[in-house]
């Protein structure tokens, strides 16, 4: 399976300009026919959190009606990141997940609420599951800050999601961090991590890029630099199922003693 990942730098607080430089990166993706394409988190708006309310995406509609299309025109899978998608009961981080077709094979709201960037005054946390089925292979949807939360990622790999793909705004900062918890999330769970961070800055955050792809045994199998660009690497699943047979983690839990 060959995924590629755009590594968008975002325009703070601009959606149009967003929308019109991730359909046109998609695009240019979707010319090398990979299988599936990754966008990083909140990536019409950026961080403009205090301005949701007039720039969020009522319920995803026009992020989902954009994606839909191009999935379908292309024939690929496209996890579209995550968008500030405008509800009822307040305003979600939110990720859509695209099958070749164009039909929606998931959707997954964040579910640990980052705040050290405030997203806990202005976001409701999700309260499910990311997971989603994509060429027959079971995967799931992380965002960001939820990759520092092994037990949620377990909570996903122990029901056989064999690919986990992570949309971020990854600061700077902690790149360190960022390398390794998503190596550590691939080693201890025998599985793919297809991570896309967001490239550029806003007017308080300078952003790490370093997007990555990588396998069950924690090998770097693709990583970006620090700029705009699509990533590309390819990945087996039957490594995972390999993997996982030599070394029976799963069978081997004892959960019932974990809490």
């Amino acid at each position: 399976m060959k995924i590629s990942l755009i590594q968008l730098d975002i325009a703070f607080g601009n959606p149009g300009a967003n929308y019109a430089a991730a359909e046109q990166l998609i695009r240019r993706a979707a010319a090398a026919k990979p299988d599936c394409l990754i966008l990083p988190e909140l990536w019409t708006t950026g961080y403009d959190l205090t301005r949701l309310e007039q720039i969020a995406d009522p319920d995803g509609a026009q992020t989902k009606a954009m994606i839909s299309s191009l999935a379908l025109e292309y024939g690929i899978n496209i996890v579209a990141g995550s968008v500030a998608s405008k509800q009822s009961a307040g305003i979600t981080n939110s990720m859509f997940v695209f099958n070749r077709e164009g039909g929606l094979a998931g959707a997954y709201s964040k579910l640990h609420l980052f705040r050290l960037m405030d997203e806990h005054l202005y976001l409701q946390p999700g309260e499910a599951k990311g997971l989603f089925t994509l060429d027959g292979a079971l995967c799931a949807g992380l965002i960001c800050y939820d990759i520092r939360f092994p037990e949620w990622v377990r909570a996903h790999t122990a029901l056989g999601a064999e690919v986990l793909f992570v949309s971020a705004e990854w600061p700077m900062p902690r790149l360190a961090h960022w390398r390794a918890l998503l190596i550590s999330r691939a080693i201890e769970n025998q599985c793919y991590v297809i991570a896309c961070n967001r490239a550029g800055a806003d007017p308080a955050n300078v952003f790490a890029g370093h997007s990555m792809i990588i396998d069950p045994w924690g090998d770097v199998i693709s990583e970006a630099a620090e700029s705009e660009m699509i990533l590309s690497g390819s990945i087996d699943l039957q490594k995972v199922r390999e993997v996982r047979q030599q070394i029976p983690i799963f069978t081997d839990r004892r959960p019932e003693l974990y809490l």
